[in-house]
């Protein structure tokens, strides 16, 4: 393997390993994956051209629904390279800038999600404890500005991570874990001092998906605090039943994150395949289910779904 340093004028390439000990069956397992991307494409494209061709959809709770489904497309696209070329290429050999690029979207997109998680639990907040303020509180210059900080934040706080990976000397086996590349899994493989970005990661992480699940958790308690203040059950039920769809979508999202800490942290004795499939799960199934979740439980995406299908059935 190349060292990279300041004299250097090549640079480190790392090896994909995909799925060890699979390799046999790279070309098989490629179908299900291949699927699951389709299905993301299409789920995620489908809920965007719906919500902008729909004028009654112009609203803040679709607005940042449009901004999940977007974050959950670039989250795709940031493994899909690799991915495939790992599976059905056997292409495994990657270079040290392209693998800290695709690390730095994956991060960026993961942590945009949990950004834009909490933008969505803020919009429910506001939508049932002040719904006559609502359409005041969140204009379309707040939107905005919403999105362009959680942007901003989840860039911000993922940039330095290549950088300082750029001036670490990587001695050990060039063998990464995955079929695409993740932080931890890069600093691994370096032998000078990685101290600072393992702090640094650490901290970027409770700072963004700690801190945004405490907040989405508070919302959700002032939410359910309001709903108890109405009398009639049956509006408590239509209040609540606005939420379902975001409470499945944070569920879906924070719940492999939290599995995949877990199995890093209590799960060295299990096999690899483990650690390797729930990375796979927590980076591919938060964008195939969530356009699923909008499109079962939000009634009028359902329908503009419908519609540009020619499907004109009322539900």
């Amino acid at each position: 393997m190349v060292v990279w340093n300041n004299s250097d004028t090549m640079e480190p390439i790392f090896i994909l390993r995909g799925f060890p000990g699979l390799e046999y069956v790279h070309s098989h397992l490629s179908i299900p994956f291949c699927l699951a991307y389709l299905l993301a494409f299409i789920g995620n494209a489908t809920v965007l051209s719906v919500i902008w061709t729909e004028s009654s959809l112009h609203q803040p709770m679709y607005y940042f629904l449009s901004m999940l489904a977007l974050t959950d497309l670039g989250m795709s696209l940031s493994t899909l390279p690799t991915m495939l070329a790992v599976l059905c290429l056997d292409v495994r050999e990657i270079q040290a800038s392209a693998c800290y690029a695709q690390l730095f979207f994956i991060h960026t997109f993961t942590f945009l999600e949990s950004s834009v998680l909490l933008a969505m639990a803020f919009d429910r907040f506001v939508a049932i404890c002040h719904p006559l303020h609502y359409t005041t509180i969140l204009t379309n210059s707040v939107i905005g500005k919403v999105g362009l900080a959680c942007l901003l934040r989840s860039m911000g706080v993922v940039l330095p991570t290549p950088l300082l990976l750029r001036h670490y000397h990587c001695c050990h086996a060039s063998a990464l874990s995955h079929a695409f590349c993740l932080h931890q899994d890069v600093l691994k493989l370096s032998c000078s001092g990685a101290r600072i970005s393992s702090v640094y990661g650490l901290s970027v992480v409770i700072a963004t998906l700690g801190v945004d699940s405490v907040f989405i958790l508070l919302s959700y308690v002032l939410i359910l605090k309001a709903v108890l203040g109405i009398a009639s059950h049956e509006e408590q039920l239509k209040a609540l039943n606005t939420c379902v769809s975001h409470m499945c979508v944070v569920l879906i999202f924070f719940v492999p994150v939290i599995g995949v800490s877990m199995v890093h942290r209590f799960g060295k004795h299990l096999s690899p395949i483990i650690h390797i499939l729930m990375a796979d799960i927590y980076l591919l199934l938060p964008p195939v289910l969530n356009p699923v979740v909008y499109s079962i439980r939000t009634k009028q995406i359902r329908l503009g779904i419908l519609c540009k299908f020619g499907i004109r059935r009322r539900f």
